[in-house]
């Protein structure tokens, strides 16, 4: 049974998940019926960032333009990019290898944001059933699950978890900050 976190929760996956080696980070959303006249371009990344909260390097920015971690294990992974959110299920995958993390990564941010936000006129309060799950790459079991169920009617960008090392395991802390700004916002909360 996976553990449901809320927003500020913070968890031990060793504690919930004794062993786990290989995760992927699954993200869903859902548009409301809208019509802002343009389809809805939702976007998962990851910032692998150091002691000082800020991309170790470029390469370090994990998204559908930047697949793979520059380090050699290419230790997480972002499986592409999902133009639409249709369907059910994950919209988008990060896969991170826990053991192949390099050390000079503290933590890793996994955020979603809006494609062309400002010039489509939308936001996250047009979004709903948004969420974001660890799963365990191995057996495919759920580990932890947070839904955001805060409206966020004014943000382009959403910081939805946060995967820390502390005392020499990983942890997850459920974020859920939102950003005005789109992507722009988070590369200069990143860098």
């Amino acid at each position: 049974m996976a553990v449901t976190l809320t927003k500020g929760q913070r968890v031990s996956l060793d504690k919930v998940a004794p062993g786990l080696t290989e995760v992927f980070i699954g993200l869903g959303w859902d548009v409301k019926v809208t019509d802002t006249g343009f389809a809805f371009d939702l976007d998962a990344s990851a910032f692998l960032v150091g002691s000082n909260e800020k991309l170790i390097s470029d390469n370090h920015f994990i998204f559908y333009n930047n697949l793979v971690s520059p380090d050699p294990n290419k230790s997480v992974q972002h499986t592409g990019d999902n133009l639409t959110g249709a369907g059910d299920g994950d919209d988008e995958v990060i896969k991170i290898n826990l053991q192949k993390v390099p050390a000079d990564v503290h933590q890793i941010f996994i955020t979603v944001t809006i494609h062309e936000a400002a010039e489509r006129k939308q936001n996250f309060g047009q979004v709903q059933n948004a969420f974001v799950r660890v799963v365990n790459a191995q057996s495919n079991q759920e580990v932890v699950r947070y839904d955001l169920v805060e409206d966020y009617s004014i943000e382009t960008a959403l910081i939805m978890a946060e995967l820390y090392r502390k005392d020499g395991e990983w942890r997850l802390n459920a974020v859920g900050s939102g950003y005005q700004g789109g992507l722009k916002a988070l590369l200069d909360r990143f860098s």
